[in-house]
């Protein structure tokens, strides 16, 4: 699998870092990496056979999963870096929640393959981006969307 040096999830703080898909300090998740490949954002991930649709193949509710939490860190790369910093340079990075997902499930996705999850992120507001997805199981696209994240209001946790 290729490994992402320095994902953004890396530079969330600890107090949110326990996303079940990407939250570093949630043992039991994911821990989905994200970061730069030129000017797109990937996310790699293999997963596990427990998260079986039918024999062979992956589960859909996991894609979500999976591109869900890519949508929000490709946020938080982009509004990251148009403030100047990249990830692994020790500065907190911002937090989104997901505004909306949409998927599109073009092939079954066949189990025992590396995912990549590939996006495209474009400001559409201040604080609000849209990122559009690819995902691929080796060479083959399996599912596309998109995700509208908006950077999680300071009293969301109260």
């Amino acid at each position: 699998m290729t490994h992402i040096k320095h994902a953004i999830q890396d530079d969330y703080p600890n107090s949110f870092a326990h996303c079940y898909g990407c939250g570093r300090l949630n043992e039991e998740g994911h821990q989905f990496r994200t970061g730069w490949e030129g000017d797109q954002t990937v996310t790699y991930y293999e997963p596990d056979k427990k998260y079986t649709a039918i024999p062979g193949f992956v589960y859909g509710g996991f894609l979500a999963s999976l591109m869900d939490c890519h949508g929000t860190g490709s946020a938080s790369l982009a509004l990251h870096r148009k403030k100047g910093n990249e990830p692994g340079d020790g500065v907190d990075a911002p937090r989104f929640v997901t505004a909306s997902l949409e998927i599109k499930f073009t092939k079954p996705t066949p189990q025992g393959k590396v995912l990549k999850a590939v996006g495209k992120v474009e400001e559409v507001r201040e604080h609000k981006f849209k990122t559009d997805i690819d995902v691929f199981a080796g060479e083959e696209k399996v599912a596309s969307g998109s995700v509208v994240a908006v950077v999680m209001p300071e009293n969301f946790t109260q």
